[in-house]
C-alpha cells in the first residue's frame, strides 16, 4: 500500500447490538461522524467479538458475515455487508507484527461480526471500502496498547483503524427493575471521559483498580479492551491530545461514548 498525504484518524467505537440499526438517533450519529472523515482507502477492523491467539487476520475475500447473536428477530440474521476484502492490508499488518516468538495466523473463512458490520453498515452503507478483521490475541491493556502502536504506520496509508467494543457492557447488571441508566454506566462513563480529556493513560490502562465501578462496568474486558488498540495507535502519532468525543449518550443504560483522536 501506498503512503498517503492525509493520516487517517483512529476511532473506538461503542457497536451496539443489531436493534442499533432502528434506533432513531444513533444511526444518524454514527453516519454523520463517517461523513466527517477523509474516506479512507481500507479499515481495519479490532472487535470485541473476536479473540484468538496467536493474532489472526480473517477474511481477504469476501465470505459470509458472523452473525454472533441470538434470540433476534430473523431480519437481523439477513442483514448483508458484501465490502472488498484487503488482502495489501493484510499483508502491511503482516509486515508490521509479525516478528519471533509472535506469529500472526490466517482465518480466511471468519467474516466481520457483528462488532465490526453493525457500526459499517450506518457508516460506509455502499460497503465499497476494503476492510480487514483482526483477532485480539489478549485482553490485557499494555499488549493490545503495544500492537496499536506497531499498526500505527498504517494511518499514514489511509488506513482507518477502528477498535470497535462498548464504553460499558454489563449486560446482566441490567436485568434488574426500573430503566434509566444505572449508577455505575454513569460513574463509569463520567471517570472515563475525564481520564480521557486528561489523556491519563496509566488511569485508562488500571481502570478495573482505579474507576469507579470498574469491574461493574466492564465484569470482563472485552468491551473496553478495543480502545487500547486504539490508545496505541494515537500515542505512536502523537495524538492522545488531539480527541474529541464523536458520539456521547447511553443506550439501553450503557455508555456509546466513541472517540475520534486525530484529524
Amino acid at each position: 500500500m501506498t503512503t498517503t498525504s492525509t493520516r487517517m484518524p483512529a476511532l473506538y467505537l461503542s457497536h451496539g447490538a443489531p436493534p442499533l440499526a432502528d434506533d432513531p438517533v444513533w444511526p444518524g450519529e454514527l453516519a454523520a461522524w463517517s461523513a466527517g472523515l477523509p474516506r479512507p482507502r481500507a479499515i481495519l477492523m479490532v472487535s470485541a467479538h473476536w479473540e484468538e491467539a496467536p493474532l489472526a487476520l480473517g477474511a481477504t475475500e469476501p465470505v459470509p458475515l458472523v452473525y454472533d447473536f441470538w434470540g433476534f428477530p430473523e431480519h437481523y440474521y439477513r442483514v448483508r455487508y458484501d465490502a472488498p476484502g484487503a488482502p495489501e492490508l493484510a499483508e502491511s499488518v503482516r509486515r508490521l507484527l509479525r516478528a519471533p516468538g509472535t506469529p500472526v495466523q490466517d482465518m480466511p473463512d471468519r467474516g466481520l461480526d457483528h462488532g465490526a458490520y453493525v457500526p459499517l453498515v450506518e457508516m460506509y452503507p455502499d460497503a465499497g471500502i476494503p476492510v480487514l478483521q483482526v483477532s485480539m490475541p489478549t485482553l490485557d491493556p499494555r499488549r493490545l496498547m503495544e500492537i496499536g502502536r506497531k499498526l500505527a504506520p498504517l494511518r499514514d496509508e489511509g488506513v482507518l483503524i477502528i477498535g470497535s467494543g462498548f464504553f460499558t457492557h454489563n449486560l446482566a447488571a441490567l436485568r434488574h427493575p426500573g430503566g434509566g441508566v444505572p449508577a455505575w454506566s454513569a460513574e463509569f462513563d463520567a471517570w472515563g471521559r475525564e481520564a480521557l480529556a486528561t489523556s491519563d493513560v496509566d488511569a485508562l490502562l488500571d481502570f478495573e483498580a482505579k474507576s469507579p465501578a470498574g469491574r461493574l462496568a466492564h465484569p470482563r474486558t472485552e468491551h473496553f479492551a478495543p480502545l487500547f488498540v486504539t490508545l496505541g495507535a494515537a500515542d505512536a502519532a502523537g495524538d492522545l491530545g488531539n480527541r474529541r468525543d464523536a458520539v456521547t449518550g447511553f443506550w439501553m443504560g450503557l455508555s456509546k461514548r466513541s472517540l475520534q483522536f486525530g484529524h
